[in-house]
């Protein structure tokens, strides 16, 4: 079972006392770190992992100033490739803090998970230095809105569609798969032709939304998708999903080299979430969980992340884990680890299956086959597309 590194502390003021940094809490040369600009939203997702422990809404004011994320920064960070994701709540009710980031930190890299309604009021200089913007949707009109609330889908498209041309990288389309009634024609839609996303991603929703045929019915859509993804060699079909399990299939060393032999899920080696109040944990699922702290910026110390790949998990074992590898980490840790007997049934099983699923879909339609006659952009963009480094799972 899961044994986690004991803390040292060493002293501090005022009768505090500080857990001791690990020398190398970081595995690679990478960063994400994800600021938590606030937990506040202006919409009121029925599904939001947020909501899980009342962590929405629980700290809606940043209590570290950026002088001590500098010296967070120039302490744990140094000489690593750093990338920022502004998440939230909503990142953008909290403007200035983004700004401000993005000031002090020129060399790094940024993306912005945001449910786009505010978008447009972000300035023109700082859409300039976006790389991706993950935006969060759910489908079409009638999906999205019964999730967010009635008119939101047309909201998003439009604010998107308005300060497209500023965006400096690649706009994301971040679906939550939750509904099982979500068809081939609504995803097909958000990639075609006029929309204003770049490429489309999805999440298997982390929710008791698996009953019935529900798991069928997704596999019937993914048929579709795989089928069209496969259809030519000239154009990509930009569903993210798909091309990094095509690329983990083809090239397997690939994603090892990019994430030193561990589970693409990177909370288990380079993946710093950072709560308004300081404190950081490896996943932004989990920071209901006092045990996954594994960090403070106010404090200034940093550890290795306590979520990482258990012996109780089976994934090692499963034929999936080449093109998977390894997946959403909280999933298996509250089903193997934590051995939640109900999750692991209702949510994590079904979603495993649907992953493997995937795979035997592709390999019948004969990957190597395709790429070998695929264009060299459609080879480059499955090889190093760079969203595969902003969206939270993979595939």
């Amino acid at each position: 079972m899961h044994t986690e590194t004991p803390i040292h502390f060493l002293p501090a003021k005022a009768g505090q006392t500080i857990p001791e940094s690990h020398p190398n809490p970081i595995v690679g040369g990478r960063v994400e770190l994800q600021l938590l600009t606030t937990l506040k939203c202006n919409l009121k997702c029925s599904y939001c992992s947020l909501g899980v422990g009342d962590v929405l809404g629980s700290q809606v004011h940043v209590e570290y100033d950026i002088e001590q994320l500098v010296a967070f920064v120039d302490k744990h960070l140094q000489g690593k490739e750093v990338y920022v994701t502004f998440y939230g709540g909503e990142p953008t009710l909290n403007k200035p803090l983004m700004l401000e980031v993005m000031q002090r930190f020129p060399k790094f890299r940024f993306q912005l998970q945001t449910n786009a309604t505010l978008i447009d009021h972000l300035p023109e200089w700082a859409l300039n230095r976006l790389s991706n913007v993950l935006a969060s949707i759910d489908g079409g009109q009638a999906t999205t809105d019964g999730y967010r609330g009635k008119g939101i889908y047309r909201q998003v498209i439009k604010n998107l569609t308005e300060v497209r041309e500023h965006i400096g990288g690649s706009i994301t389309a971040r679906v939550t798969w939750g509904n099982p009634d979500t068809c081939f024609e609504e995803l097909d839609e958000l990639v075609s032709e006029g929309t204003p996303f770049d490429y489309l991603y999805w999440q298997f929703v982390a929710d008791e939304m698996y009953a019935g045929d529900s798991v069928d019915k997704r596999k019937a859509v993914l048929v579709q998708l795989i089928d069209k993804f496969f259809s030519r060699t000239d154009v990509l079909y930009p569903l993210i999903p798909l091309m990094g399990m095509v690329r983990n299939k083809l090239f397997p060393t690939r994603a090892q080299e990019l994430y030193a032999g561990a589970t693409q899920c990177r909370v288990s080696t380079h993946l710093l979430n950072v709560m308004p109040n300081g404190e950081i944990y490896p996943c932004p699922d989990m920071m209901y969980a006092p045990a996954m702290k594994m960090g403070d910026v106010k404090t200034n110390w940093l550890q290795k992340s306590p979520l990482q790949q258990d012996p109780a998990m089976p994934c090692h074992s499963c034929e999936a884990y080449a093109w998977c590898r390894g997946n959403c980490m909280k999933n298996m840790y509250l089903g193997y680890v934590k051995n939640d007997l109900r999750y692991r049934a209702n949510v994590v099983e079904p979603i495993c299956d649907l992953i493997r699923f995937m795979g035997q879909e592709i390999d019948k339609r004969n990957p190597q086959a395709w790429f070998e006659q695929a264009t060299l952009p459609v080879r480059k963009q499955i090889m190093d597309c760079e969203v595969y480094e902003y969206v939270e799972v993979m595939p």
